[in-house]
């Protein structure tokens, strides 16, 4: 990756050595997603450090935005800056956000953050299946581009509310008349698999909405690991409930519901990921690379 500079975890706390301890374990434990792993340390070398220089972009952002009314006579308002992080499934991404947002809210106090993901923007399971297309779930023409460009456009507009639909993974579905509601943040954090995406067909992406973004990287091996680690953990909790979209794989033989979460894996997500997700991986100010037990080994900043 010849257009970023590369540091591993102690160089790179170098950067804002701190004090700070702005998180407990307990805290932690409840902010990663399911079967994702983050320490302590990678808290203080990694994210810390990564706060503070996005909240120094922050800044020179805000008094963009100052300058730009002042030269237009026009009265200013605020504009959310936006951070996108993106990744493979199974990746963290979600551990990212979460952690992300906890430590704006702790370090920034007077700057209000908001978090929502991508999924909500994904077709109703009956579009999908009148579309054809719902074993391509994840992969770009399974989103409604244009409901994700327009809430984008609205969030840039300074509008005082806006409204994204609502993912469950617990029905695998968009909930019907439930939304996340964005409040004229100072920042917002979108995750999701496609914020560095370039769809074909579109003039405008995700992308040219953001201020900042982030890729988490890992082998595909062990993404494939974690994926089907937290398939089996899923099987023993989450999908023992009877109103999940997949009891049916709680009630089946073990290995049988193995066997069709690596089909899945390999016939769906690890396309997706080599084909539409990784190639956006350069795209990104920040690479944030994980190794064994999602630990963090390299931080990768964009040079230009």
């Amino acid at each position: 990756m010849d257009n970023f500079y590369a540091y591993d975890k102690n160089n790179w706390e170098q950067f804002y050595p701190t004090n700070l301890n702005p998180i407990t374990r307990a805290d932690l434990e409840n902010l990663k997603a399911f079967n994702d792993q983050v320490s302590l340390e990678d808290v203080t070398k990694i994210y810390m450090p990564l706060v503070h220089y996005i909240s120094s972009a922050l800044d020179s952002y805000r008094q963009w935005q100052t300058k730009k009314s002042d030269f237009l006579q026009r009265k200013p308002f605020r504009v959310p800056f936006i951070i996108g992080i993106s990744g493979s499934v199974a990746v963290g991404k979600s551990t990212t956000a979460r952690l992300l947002k906890y430590l704006f809210d702790y370090l920034l106090p007077n700057r209000k953050t908001q978090l929502i993901t991508t999924d909500g923007f994904l077709y109703p399971t009956a579009t999908l299946q009148e579309k054809g297309i719902l074993e391509r779930k994840g992969f770009p023409e399974s989103y409604d581009m244009k409901a994700l460009i327009d809430f984008l456009i609205k969030i840039k507009s300074g509008e005082s509310e806006v409204k994204a639909p609502v993912y469950s993974h617990q029905v695998y579905d968009i909930i019907p008349n439930q939304f996340d509601v964005v409040t004229n943040p100072d920042v917002l954090i979108i995750e999701g698999i496609n914020t560095l995406q370039i769809p074909a067909g579109q003039n405008i992406y995700v992308s040219d909405f953001t201020d900042f973004s982030i890729y988490i990287d890992a082998d595909s091996t062990l993404i494939e690991e974690w994926y089907l680690n937290r398939f089996k953990k899923l099987m023993e909790t989450a999908f023992t409930d009877p109103k999940n979209y997949f009891y049916k794989y709680a009630k089946s033989e073990p290995n049988e519901a193995i066997a069709m979460a690596k089909h899945a894996w390999e016939t769906i997500n690890l396309p997706n990921l080599n084909e539409y997700i990784l190639p956006t991986r350069d795209r990104a100010n920040v690479i944030i690379h994980k190794g064994q037990s999602h630990a963090i080994d390299k931080i990768y900043l964009r040079k230009y």
